[in-house]
């Protein structure tokens, strides 16, 4: 069986941030409450290692179902299933509709 390369293997550009997206994370960003049944797109903040989703889950939108500690329950579907996510604040955003 072949080794693992990890779990940030062939992040290079997708983990990226803008110049201007660099430094230190807004708090408003960490501290954004989400309520149960919002969506919500998870977008990787590369700099936080913490409740990080795998990078296949990027830009995903999802519903929140609870929480756990600090993180969000959120729901995706992939294909025909229902995965559930532990996702901490930093590495979601409110979507758009």
């Amino acid at each position: 069986m072949p080794q693992s390369k990890g779990l940030r293997h062939k992040t290079r550009k997708v983990f990226r941030k803008h110049p201007r997206e660099r430094g230190k994370l807004k708090l408003s960003r960490i501290l954004r409450q989400y309520d149960v049944g919002q969506k919500v797109v998870i977008k990787v903040d590369p700099a936080i290692h913490k409740g990080m989703p795998h990078r296949r889950y990027h830009g995903r939108v999802g519903t929140v179902v609870g929480k756990r500690g600090k993180a969000y329950v959120v729901e995706i579907k992939v294909g025909g299933e229902t995965r559930t996510l532990f996702v901490r604040p930093e590495h979601l955003m409110p979507h758009a509709s």
